[in-house]
């Protein structure tokens, strides 16, 4: 980690964009809490989380621009947009308005795709190769961190002055990152056009995707997780009414908790994935948040705190994994458009079940929605722990300069 931090473009970037990451953390809580107070249902709030997955089906056209562009300037770009957007929420008084509340998140989730495929590729020509493990790991820690404190901020603020003032906190925090980022001098390398067809072009990292092994096993692996993952976006509030008979602003609890959980997993995952590779430390993220998750069924406030917090550990090995495995596996020039392309790959499922857990929940209990996310999970983390050697990491290319 010290040598991580002797760059200078990493010690700068790091600063700005933790603070966006809180404003993002203190915001999602409340688009969900806001929407569930005004509309009294557990449905409409969980579609919140569905507008805000539903913009990364269209990954692939992100990843087509990341790849043609450099990406500092267009994360300073979509920052700065999302700063100013944000704060149309300033205009949601009443139920009348929760349209306005579905419509930036929307566009929170459509930016917020081509800023994961841009930062993510932007690390490439950051850090060395060999400190990707370790830059994914610091950055989901600080990430599942800030849940310790920016939720609970977020819910305070909210239940005081309002989600509003929210919306001038999260903007405040976008223009932190975009400072960052201007601060940060780093040269990208501009790549030759090696296809010359739109759809070529545009298939390029799915095709990568699916010929380099371990990736595809962890992409596959991960839609048929997420099929069912996404019901837990909805049933959250149906643990926390029916389960736990908590307001939904315990939800800030609930997320700090996983925080702790993530924080450990965070720190350890880079070193775990040295000894077990990216397949493994991805299938046992799984296994991890399917037996956290699992507390849901019941009803002792001891027990879902301390699933949750597993759960945490999980979420932070598969992501750190998940994460590598595409930079170390992926050509420079293909960077953007193999993020794009998996993140199509496992959000189109995970949109899915978001909507139709939002749809189940009415009709089910809980309970046996939660049940079958963990059994789906399990036997997705059981498939990648089961899988032979995994091949070495594709080497970094030197670009071929325009």
């Amino acid at each position: 980690m010290r040598q991580l931090f002797r760059i200078r473009n990493m010690r700068v970037f790091v600063a700005g964009w933790t603070a966006s990451v809180f404003g993002d953390w203190a915001m999602f809580i409340v688009l969900g809490v806001w929407t569930k107070d005004l509309t009294k249902s557990n449905s409409a709030a969980g579609l919140v989380f569905f507008a805000l997955a539903a913009p990364a089906l269209f990954s692939p056209l992100a990843g087509l621009v990341v790849d043609r562009l450099p990406r500092r300037p267009l994360l300073i770009w979509t920052y700065a947009a999302e700063a100013v957007a944000v704060l149309s929420l300033l205009f949601v008084h009443d139920r009348g308005d929760v349209w306005i509340i579905y419509a930036v998140t929307i566009f929170y989730g459509a930016a917020g795709t081509f800023a994961a495929s841009a930062r993510s590729a932007l690390l490439t020509v950051m850090v060395p190769h060999e400190l990707l493990a370790e830059s994914n790991g610091v950055l989901q820690t600080l990430r599942e961190g800030l849940r310790l404190v920016a939720p609970l901020v977020g819910a305070v603020i909210y239940a005081s002055v309002g989600g509003g003032a929210v919306a001038v906190l999260d903007s405040a925090t976008f223009a932190a990152v975009v400072i960052a980022l201007l601060l940060i001098r780093v040269e990208e390398p501009r790549f030759e056009r090696e296809e010359h067809h739109f759809v070529t072009e545009l298939l390029a990292g799915a095709r990568h995707v699916f010929a380099i092994v371990p990736l595809r096993q962890i992409v596959l692996a991960t839609g048929a997780c997420l099929l069912v993952v996404g019901f837990s976006e909805t049933l959250i509030f149906a643990v926390l009414d029916q389960g736990l008979h908590r307001p939904t602003s315990f939800f800030g609890v609930l997320s700090s908790v996983q925080g702790v959980g993530a924080i450990v997993g965070g720190v350890t995952a880079a070193r775990t994935m040295r000894h077990l590779g990216d397949v493994k430390l991805v299938g046992l993220g799984m296994g991890l948040f399917a037996m956290g998750e699992l507390s849901f069924v019941s009803h002792s406030l001891p027990l879902v705190l301390a699933g949750i917090a597993v759960a945490g550990a999980g979420i932070a090995w598969f992501i750190v994994g998940y994460a590598t495995a595409i930079q170390v596996r992926t050509p420079l020039r293909l960077q953007g458009r193999v993020l794009s392309a998996s993140d199509t790959l496992v959000s189109t499922p995970q949109t899915i079940s978001i909507a139709l857990g939002a749809a189940l929940i009415g009709v089910l209990d809980y309970r046996l929605l939660v049940v079958i996310m963990a059994v789906v999970t399990i036997a997705c983390g059981a498939y990648l722990l089961t899988r032979g050697p995994e091949p070495e990491p594709i080497a970094a290319e030197e670009p071929a300069l325009a």
